[in-house]
């Protein structure tokens, strides 16, 4: 297939070209940058210029392929519910450039969009279109396409990490280093899911080759992470101690990340796994985290 790519040099869309192209795809990749260019001609893609504000970019790319994976993001959290409606748009413009047709569509929210009411993991057959989440703007843009009878899936993403990155734990580390500690929330036990990249960028790939319409994968290694165990990790790395913060001081303390780390958001792959044969086979995020080095960095 020739597969249109946003977000093709982005943490995970650059472990996710050579993985089409190594399974036989052609990759359209997106970039605004002539340094992405070179980086996505290197790798084996075709490049296209475009951007997330430019809806014609989109449309024109998704034109030319046989399938589109949306990975793209702007992840500038202060700015968090003005960039999930300008993924909504995204979506929308993606899904007009393949309207009347049976071309696949995989867009990409987060795993925090499958939790339920009482605690119990995120699964992906939860589609609450009331939940406070704002990322769940990118999953209405989705069942909108698909009421429009388009081939859309989605893939919830949990923390996604290799030694050098680790989604939303990364910033952590830049507040541990100001503040001189590895901060938690009460005991620590609220969790986080996560997914290696490697393993993350399969899915991917399983997903655009043999996902149904309609369906929501969840790409998690690990259902769960506690905090308190990530602090005590990052306090490894850094040298420094990990403490717990009371509640009220949480927003003083972690800023705009103070919205995300006192969440509980454990996260079931159990569906994905039945329905995809994947199983997720990389390091765990301790061991990523163990190796990542942050002293030295």
């Amino acid at each position: 297939m020739r597969i249109f790519l946003t977000g093709a040099t982005g943490f995970i869309g650059s472990a996710l070209v050579p993985e089409l192209i190594g399974a036989g795809h052609e990759v359209i990749g997106m970039t605004r940058s002539e340094a992405g260019a070179q980086a996505l001609a290197k790798a084996g893609a075709e490049v296209h210029h475009g951007t997330l504000e430019d809806p014609e970019s989109l449309r024109s790319g998704a034109a030319r392929a046989d399938a589109v994976i949306h990975a793209a993001f702007d992840h500038d959290f202060s700015r968090f519910l003005e960039n999930c409606e300008k993924d909504r748009r995204a979506i929308a413009a993606l899904g007009a450039a393949l309207a009347g047709s049976s071309r696949a569509l995989i867009v990409t929210s987060g795993t925090g969009a499958g939790l339920g009411e009482h605690g119990e993991p995120a699964s992906e057959d939860v589609f609450n279109p009331g939940h406070r989440n704002p990322r769940l703007a990118s999953e209405l843009a989705a069942q909108a396409l698909l009421e429009q009878g388009l081939n859309v899936g989605v893939m919830r993403l949990p923390q996604v990490h290799n030694p050098f990155r680790q989604g939303l734990i990364t910033p952590l580390v830049a507040i541990a280093r100001e503040k001189g500690v590895c901060a938690y929330v009460g005991d620590g036990q609220n969790r986080w899911p996560a997914g290696h990249l490697s393993d993350v960028v399969r899915l991917y790939r399983l997903a655009v080759e043999k996902g149904a319409a309609g369906a929501r994968y969840h790409a998690v290694g690990e259902e769960g992470v506690a905090s308190r165990v990530i602090a005590e990790a990052l306090g490894r790395g850094l040298n420094l101690p990990a403490v717990s913060i009371a509640p009220e001081e949480t927003a003083a303390h972690f800023g705009w990340m103070g919205m995300f780390v006192g969440m509980d958001m454990p996260a079931s792959s159990a569906l994905t796994q039945a329905r995809l044969g994947w199983r997720a086979t990389g390091p765990t995020l301790i061991a990523d985290l163990d190796q990542a080095r942050f002293a030295q960095a």
